[in-house]
């Protein structure tokens, strides 16, 4: 008779779950520290789950825990075509390929839930499934419970699939025997922490996460001015600490099909972008993991990527945007237009001065006056 858990895990490969470990609900006491000076420090996203104590501590959020279990599931890192490339593209990381992956996850993790209540001998067995979104570190949780280690870009790097993997997990008060946990496989290796444009790898598994590219693409404000060219055509996260893990190399696994990625979606023209309606957003990306910020921020880096990709030949279609009603797109639109006249600029400064005098949110005419001044500054001589 086979235990609790080996039907668990037995069930969990049927149902499409490509890794699982089980650890206690013991407290993660031992980034109790860490999270707390990253908080001081202003390293912190705001994205995470405000209360440190309960990031920490299971029995806070869960009457009575015994077990955390931990999966993970393998995306892809390639399309099966190369995108067209004769029109300008913006790009979506990686993890936002295919529908949203917490709604994927948290459909196995239903699954896997259902089977265990029909399966478990133990009067009122309950559980709580998370995805990212929770109170879990998830990286912590799968570390403990032997899925992976913890690489120094923070991420969780596995054996089989390196760190391209999903994580989600399931608390319970049900008591399961405890994986080993994986020791670090990074060694001396700093390919992530160089690799990274912003410097936002802090060397120890942690980041200042308002440094990092993934975060920046995300807010909803104006892109402070050291990260627009960095960014390049990303509409949407980066990959760039993981494409230069040794971990990842040659990694691509295609398990399921709604994580398949679309050419469009991908891979979106970025001109078309720039005039979506809240409707046509919600048809080609409402079910991205990328979307729920909603269209604004991906518009708003529509635009620097146009001007990254040097776009001059689309110039038209980025000035329409000059007369959007949303601040920060026309603040963008100012930016971007100066990116790609910089070196003939003269009608520029005369179609920004102009709009100096009619416009009135204070942030477009800060982005109006420091684009001019840019623009006006002599261009260093070429040594020849």
């Amino acid at each position: 008779m086979h235990t609790l858990k080996e039907r668990i895990i037995a069930e969990s490969k049927r149902i499409g779950i490509d890794k699982i470990g089980f650890t206690t609900a013991e407290p993660f006491a031992d980034y109790r520290e860490s999270l707390y000076a990253q908080k001081e420090a202003g390293h912190t996203s705001g994205f995470e789950h405000p209360d440190i104590e309960e990031r920490i501590d299971p029995s806070l959020t869960f009457d009575q825990p015994k077990s955390i279990i931990s999966i993970a599931l393998a995306y892809p890192t390639k399309l099966h075509e190369e995108p067209d490339r004769k029109e300008k593209r913006g790009q979506f990381a990686r993890a936002s390929w295919g529908i949203d992956y917490h709604d994927v996850l948290k459909s196995r993790l239903n699954e896997l839930i259902a089977f265990i209540k029909q399966e478990a001998q133990q009067d009122d067995p309950r559980f709580k499934a998370e995805v990212d979104t929770g109170e879990f570190i998830d990286v912590a949780v799968a570390q403990r419970a032997g899925l992976g280690f913890i690489g120094k870009n923070g991420l969780l790097i596995t054996e089989e699939f390196g760190s391209f993997v999903y994580l989600g997990e399931i608390v319970t008060n049900l008591e399961f025997e405890a994986d080993t946990p994986i020791p670090n496989g990074c060694g001396s290796c700093t390919r992530c922490i160089t690799g990274c444009p912003t410097t936002a790898l802090l060397g120890n598994g942690q980041m200042n996460a308002k440094k990092c590219l993934s975060y920046q693409t995300q807010t909803k404000g104006m892109m402070p001015i050291e990260y627009r060219k960095k960014i390049r055509n990303i509409i949407y996260g980066c990959d760039i600490c993981q494409l230069v893990c040794p971990y990842n190399k040659g990694k691509d696994f295609h398990f399921h099909a709604e994580m398949e990625p679309k050419q469009e979606e991908a891979f979106p023209k970025l001109v078309p972008m720039l005039q979506l309606s809240n409707r046509e957003f919600k048809e080609q990306f409402g079910h991205l993991a990328g979307s729920w910020r909603g269209k604004k921020p991906l518009q708003r880096n529509a635009l620097m990527a146009l001007a990254n990709l040097g776009a001059k030949e689309h110039l038209p279609e980025i000035m329409q945007c000059l007369k959007d009603p949303r601040p920060v797109i026309r603040a963008t639109a100012v930016w971007a237009i100066g990116e790609l006249t910089k070196r003939y600029p003269e009608e520029t400064i005369l179609l920004f001065e102009e709009l100096l005098e009619k416009e009135q949110d204070e942030m477009v005419l800060a982005e109006l006056t420091e684009t001019i001044a840019r623009l006006k500054r002599p261009k260093r001589r070429s040594k020849s």
